[in-house]
């Protein structure tokens, strides 16, 4: 992977709300035809009788400050005054003025669409779809599953959503070579957004599709592809959204609501207690072709739910080390068996199912100052745990340093800690391909794109903007700063297309891909 400097942080600039006057002199000649001494009428009607009292004239004309023929002085140049370029603004670092507002800088994004949803979403997953793995061309096409926070229980939905006609937001200069330039006249065009809904009782907490294997085209039309709803009801419900797949990509297509309108299943092992822990399992273990799902609630309890050939079964005995709230899952990419979780008990935990007690196996107490929100399991370097914190922190974890339950070793530390964000971390995600990449977002309206292999040259420092007093210094491995959305929810990146990122928050879905990642 290629070195990044500091230096290449990017985020919405500020609009200078004044318009620049220009002012400009223009003078004006008319240039006699060769071998003609006729009269020449100036612009002020005086005659003169020779061409060498028109030069005198022009030449006393030009010492009073009026305007002169080009052939006998240069001509008087444009006082036209250049734009300023956009500053970059930095949150944290810069303060917006009076009267200034953020506007985005096109020119470091690839890709930059904003969309408006009914209600507001929660969480969201991406789907996989038939249209091609390390896809890069425009207009490019996700589908995606939410769940809604509506006014009521009763109006909630779970929704497909399928976003094309992404055009490429601005025309790069240097792109000549580029199979997109026939598109050009297209690239201001909106983008489309269809959507397919079925009804769900209570809010959406956490929504999470079943993974299909990386490079592989989709089971035919006659197979499930499953997702799974936390509802603020305690339930957790587990649908076939196949048929709304197919009735965005079929014209006429008719939904069987018999089929599309029910749960495939529901989970009732957490009673009337409501959660925000989710995971499906990338791999069936012994048997590939299971599917296995964690669940855990605010009662720090964790439930598994596998499949069998005569359906699902929810296991009724939970998982318990936790004493506080479980705020995420997720299993292991290499272990069949190993999965992690987080809690507001400010501790993350290794379990493995195969345990008995259905306690954890080992653990990092006290990971973070407050709750520990979210986690992500990187899964190319399989040893690398991410985890987000309430008091907004960031944290990189070595599991080969974890200590095993009865230990009596010490704690282990982070390998990299970042304080950047001034809120609650609300989700965080390594790159799909790229092992040291990952994006979060905050309750601080943020969206953040890291490197962790950026150093910072000893030549470089000092070359960024000295941090003003009271504000916070710019890590090197800080990418990226994606602003312009209200409470940000959840950030994934696209499994197909590389770079592109997708949000969800307060105001609706923003989708871009930057020049950066």
């Amino acid at each position: 992977m290629s070195k990044r400097s500091a230096t290449e942080l990017q985020s919405a600039s500020t609009a200078d709300s004044h318009e620049r006057k220009r002012h400009a002199r223009a003078s004006t000649s008319e240039k006699l035809p060769e071998n003609d001494i006729g009269e020449f009428e100036d612009h002020w009607e005086d005659e003169y009788e020779s061409d060498e009292e028109v030069v005198d004239a022009a030449e006393k004309d030009g010492e009073d400050g009026m305007d002169v023929d080009e052939e006998v002085l240069p001509p008087i140049e444009e006082s036209e005054e250049q734009p300023s370029a956009p500053e970059i603004f930095i949150p944290g670092v810069h303060q917006l003025g009076k009267d200034e507002i953020l506007e985005p800088d096109d020119s470091v994004y690839l890709l930059r669409h904003n969309m408006n949803v009914n209600w507001p979403c929660l969480s969201f997953d991406i789907l996989r779809d038939n249209l091609g793995d390390q896809r890069q061309r425009f207009p490019a096409t996700a589908y995606i599953v939410s769940g809604t926070q509506a006014d009521v229980a009763k109006n909630n939905e779970i929704t497909v959503y399928k976003m094309s006609s992404l055009q490429k937001t601005q025309r790069n200069g240097d792109d000549s070579d580029s199979d997109d330039d026939d598109d050009d006249e297209a690239l201001d065009d909106d983008p489309i957004l269809e959507h397919r809904s079925v009804p769900h009782l209570g809010g959406v907490n956490r929504i999470r599709a079943q993974p299909l294997p990386a490079s592989s085209p989709l089971p035919p039309a006659s197979s499930p592809y499953y997702v799974a709803s936390w509802s603020e009801t305690g339930k957790v419900h587990i649908w076939d959204v196949r048929p709304l797949i197919e009735a965005l990509d079929v014209p006429g297509y008719s939904l069987d609501k018999s089929r599309s309108h029910k749960p495939a299943f529901t989970v009732n092992s957490h009673g009337r207690a409501e959660g925000f822990a989710m995971d499906w399992a990338s791999s069936g273990g012994a048997n590939p072709s299971a599917l296995r799902l964690l669940t855990g609630d605010i009662q720090s309890k964790i439930y598994l739910t596998t499949t069998s050939p005569s359906g699902f079964n929810a296991l009724s005995s939970p998982f318990t080390s936790h004493t506080s709230s479980v705020e995420d899952i997720q299993w292991s990419p290499s272990e069949a068996t190993v999965f992690a979780s987080c809690s507001a008990d400010q501790s993350v935990q290794i379990w493995d199912v195969r345990s008995k007690g259905r306690k954890s196996v080992a653990g990092i107490e006290g990971a973070h100052e407050s709750d520990v929100n979210v986690i992500s399991w990187n899964r190319g370097t399989s040893y690398l745990l991410l985890s987000g914190g309430d008091e907004g922190g960031i944290k990189v974890w070595d599991l080969r340093n974890v200590k095993k339950k009865g230990s009596t070793s010490p704690d282990p530390t982070p390998v990299a800690a970042f304080s950047w964000h001034r809120a609650p971390v609300t989700s965080i995600e390594w790159h799909p391909t790229e092992d040291s990449i990952f994006a979060a977002s905050g309750a601080d309206d943020q969206v953040t794109l890291w490197d962790l292999a950026v150093e910072q040259d000893d030549e470089e420092i000092g070359t960024m903007d000295e941090t003003p007093e009271g504000g916070q210094s710019v890590p090197p491995q800080l990418l990226f700063v994606h602003q312009g959305q209200k409470d940000v929810k959840e950030v994934h990146w696209h499994p197909q297309i590389p770079g592109m990122v997708i949000s969800t928050a307060l105001d609706g879905f923003n989708v871009f891909k930057t020049i950066s990642v």
